[in-house]
């Protein structure tokens, strides 16, 4: 560490990036110690126990930063949030397939961390979680093909030259012969697809052992909301003649035993909403077909709405942690 890093506190950024990385690596620590419990296929216990360790690492780390600028160290997740002799709620596969689109959120929010990033420590240490992550996937994705899990996204033919739009119906999206979709879009589409599957089956399963009925119904209520959400996706590649991810409903157990907290379980469904409601809008905006623009919107603003519900609970009953914030000046 050099002097710079010695001398200069942390900037508000900095701090973000840090406390929101505990939180979130504080609940994965959670639910990868339940399965390393009780994960039979040795493959994927290779995968879980890789992601376990920089986990811990990214903890002990983030501990360490903080205590440095003495700031306190979130409250995030404890051993009292899970429950390691309860059986597990969802099948080995799952978890891979799980796994996967949590390393990609990781991804999406170390590269933020590091854009942030101004002290050289924060940038050394962010870029070594990519470095790091993106080990983690190509081990994932490895093992997903391997074991011909992993749905793959359309192929799509090579064109006989290059071309370029001329006419204003490649907007089109209302009226009129709707041109087929392109490469991009299609390629925002599987992939909250794939989210939306994630979140499902997560919902199916929570939903099926949380103890508080509020917190199950709130649950099944985001189910509906992204089984709904995926049927409109699989209809914009139906009508192209695409195929759509498959769904892994089956992969939960009929365990009602819940290993987790109903406060972990609730806020890891929250941020996922959360968290969808960007990865939407990054489909959005490379959207040119007018009908897939307006339809982007309509379902952020839906999930929007159920993310804030599910915050509304957690600051009820006390679970919500007050994220970095500054002074109040006024009072």
């Amino acid at each position: 560490m050099n002097e710079m890093s010695h001398n200069v506190k942390l900037t508000s950024s900095e701090i973000g990036n840090l406390w929101s990385q505990y939180i979130n690596d504080s609940m994965s620590l959670c639910i990868l110690s339940h399965y390393l419990k009780h994960v039979q296929d040795n493959e994927i216990r290779s995968i879980l126990e890789f992601a376990d360790q920089l986990s811990k690492t990214h903890v002990n780390k983030i501990k360490t930063f903080l205590k440095e600028d003495e700031y306190p160290i979130p409250v995030g997740f404890t051993k009292d949030d899970v429950n390691l002799d309860a059986p597990p709620i969802f099948t080995d596969t799952f978890m891979l397939i799980y796994i996967r689109i949590m390393t990609v959120h990781g991804l999406t929010g170390y590269a933020g961390a590091l854009a942030t990033s101004i002290r050289s420590d924060q940038i050394d240490y962010f870029s070594q979680c990519i470095s790091e992550t993106t080990e983690l996937y190509r081990r994932i994705m490895d093992v997903l093909i391997k074991k011909g899990i992993e749905s793959r996204p359309p192929n799509i033919n090579p064109p006989s030259e290059i071309d370029f739009v001329q006419k204003q119906s490649f907007l089109t999206g209302w009226f009129g012969e709707r041109r087929p979709l392109n490469a991009i879009e299609v390629s925002g589409i599987f992939f909250n697809m794939k989210k939306n599957v994630v979140k499902i089956v997560l919902e199916i399963g929570f939903a099926q052992v949380a103890k508080s009925k509020e917190i199950s119904e709130y649950i099944r209520r985001g189910e509906k909301i992204c089984d709904k959400h995926y049927s409109i996706f699989e209809s914009m590649l139906s009508e192209n003649n695409l195929p759509s991810p498959q769904k892994h409903g089956d992969e939960v157990t009929s365990s009602k035993i819940s290993p987790f907290s109903d406060k972990l379980m609730l806020f890891h469904i929250v941020t996922l909403i959360s968290t969808a409601s960007g990865y939407y809008g990054a489909a959005f905006s490379l959207s040119q077909r007018r009908d897939l623009a307006l339809k982007y919107p309509l379902l952020i603003a839906e999930i929007v709405k159920y993310a804030e519900d599910g915050v509304n609970i957690l600051i009820d009953r006390g679970w919500l942690e007050q994220p970095p914030t500054f002074d109040d000046r006024g009072e």
